[in-house]
């Protein structure tokens, strides 16, 4: 079964008919929200709003690991995360989605394992591809069905927010050779790769990055959230055709 992770922007599936709720507790707490069982077009999908329902739970304090748990105790064995990016190359622009195919961590204190020694014993996970690859092919295939431009590859940057970046901070991040800076996709896409499920990450770009372009001399977030309900509209029909590639 699909998992559908919904990040800034996407607290909702619109095109969701909603058949139930369940709450999700697990060993490791509660997750950020109830999961959201219905259909897309006739497809059974879990839905799971990362930040919560109301937005309320920022980037460093989700509770990752019971969240992934949730997900994987129902049956989800694929799962798609939309997390929402600024742009560090030159060549995205806001508006822009993208499927990332690297991730550099630059969080701390956060609970990135099942394996720290007290529930699991220790496990070293291979995680040189960190995104699956069927899944990710799955994604480039509906974009084209259905003509959507989405950008094939990208090294997504994890700081811990919730604040934005410096000018500096996003140079060193290029530096590094990162495409996008985000705040969500780790330790997500780790814990996935420990429970065997396939995980896979639309990036919708709400702005460039800071320093960069129009947010050369700062970001209005007001403003970036206006752009960004737009992009939303371009990911919510592509996850749906996403949704009968993967049925198929």
């Amino acid at each position: 079964m699909l998992g559908i992770i919904g990040g800034t922007g996407l607290t909702k599936l619109d095109n969701l008919k909603i058949t139930r709720r369940q709450i999700a507790r697990t060993p490791y707490g509660e997750a950020s929200q109830p999961l959201i069982f219905g259909e897309v077009s006739g497809v059974e999908v879990v839905f799971l709003a990362r930040h919560g329902g109301g937005h309320t739970i920022p980037p460093h304090a989700v509770n990752y690991r019971a969240n992934i748990w949730a997900l994987h105790s129902v049956g989800v064995n694929d799962l798609l995360a939309i997390a929402t990016v600024g742009g560090i190359s030159s060549e995205l622009n806001a508006g822009d989605i993208v499927l990332p195919h690297q991730i550099i961590d630059y969080t701390h204190g956060r609970k990135n394992t099942y394996h720290d020694g007290i529930e699991l014993p220790v496990k070293h996970i291979d995680f040189t591809e960190p995104y699956s690859a069927n899944l990710r092919q799955n994604c480039l295939k509906a974009a084209n069905q259905i003509q959507q431009q989405l950008i094939d590859g990208g090294v997504y940057a994890c700081v811990q927010g919730p604040r934005l970046e410096t000018a500096a901070e996003i140079n060193r991040l290029e530096r590094d050779g990162a495409t996008l800076v985000g705040m969500t996709g780790m330790p997500e896409a780790a814990l996935a790769r420990e429970l065997a499920m396939e995980y896979a990450a639309l990036c919708p770009i709400a702005n460039q990055a800071a320093g960069r372009g129009d947010s050369a001399n700062g970001i209005q977030y007001e403003d970036v959230m206006t752009r960004l309900d737009l992009t939303m509209q371009k990911v919510r029909i592509l996850i749906e055709e996403i949704v009968h590639v993967h049925q198929a």
